[in-house]
């Protein structure tokens, strides 16, 4: 990883560049600084040309808007008895403070039952609150999401795939790696389904396409011609699908 400084409008925005063993490129905006990530088999000039590709996208954003206005992840406040909606799902919290080391959880039928420490301040349990419902989802889930990539690779393109993940991603919505792994963040739980299965799709077309090219871009449309609706509802939701 190495830094640099992108100036905006007379302020200093501070880059960081990482480059690594992965598929694509890619850059989010975080109060802290702009994170750009850069495949390490790419050669030194297009990892340039990436970068600067990446921070006249970031600059453009900021001038939209500043740091000041952006919203970092925060942890939900649930409370004991709250409803929590997946699409056409529901399910309640039951949640219990106890003054034991650590947290644990577990789903019975559409009740999520939670034991939090109580030797942790607030906003950590809250934190060991979220953390746990996700995970807890990704295994209730999981077999459903698997089923749907598998579906969806069979209707479209019938790549090989090795492993299906469902994480907390935070970074982003998904990832594939060299290996044929896909990686879904259970974020999209939260999402509308024609969403899920945009974001399954665009992470199928990686395992042929492993950048953002006309190429892959194409691919996507074939499975999905309307997609651009689905990246748009990303975009104007992403602040709301948080545990």
């Amino acid at each position: 990883m190495y830094k640099e400084l992108l100036i905006i409008n007379e302020k200093n925005y501070p880059v960081f560049i990482f480059v690594e063993k992965r598929n694509n490129v890619s850059a989010s905006i975080r109060k802290k600084g702009i994170c750009i990530r850069i495949p390490s088999f790419l050669s030194r000039e297009e990892q340039f040309k990436q970068i600067r590709r990446l921070k006249d996208w970031a600059s453009k954003k900021l001038q939209e808007q500043p740091f000041s206005e952006i919203k970092e992840k925060g942890w939900k406040n649930y409370k004991d008895e709250d409803t929590l909606t997946l699409g056409k799902e529901e399910y309640t919290l039951k949640i219990i403070y106890a003054d034991k080391e650590g947290s644990s959880s577990k789903i019975e039928r559409n009740t999520i039952f939670l034991r939090i420490t109580n030797r942790i301040p607030e906003e950590e349990q809250r934190k060991h609150i979220s953390t746990l419902i996700s995970r807890t989802l990704a295994q209730e889930k999981h077999s459903y999401i698997t089923n749907k990539i598998h579906e969806l690779n069979k209707k479209h393109f019938n790549f090989e795939i090795r492993n299906i993940f469902l994480k907390y991603n935070t970074s982003n919505w998904g990832s594939c790696s060299h290996q044929g792994n896909i990686n879904i963040s259970t974020r999209l739980l939260l999402a509308p389904e024609d969403v899920l299965d945009y974001v399954c799709v665009h992470e199928l077309s990686h395992l042929k396409e492993k950048n953002h090219s006309p190429s892959f871009w194409k691919l996507v449309e074939t499975a999905m011609p309307d997609y651009k609706e689905k990246k748009k509802w990303l975009h104007t939701h992403r602040d709301t699908c948080w545990f």
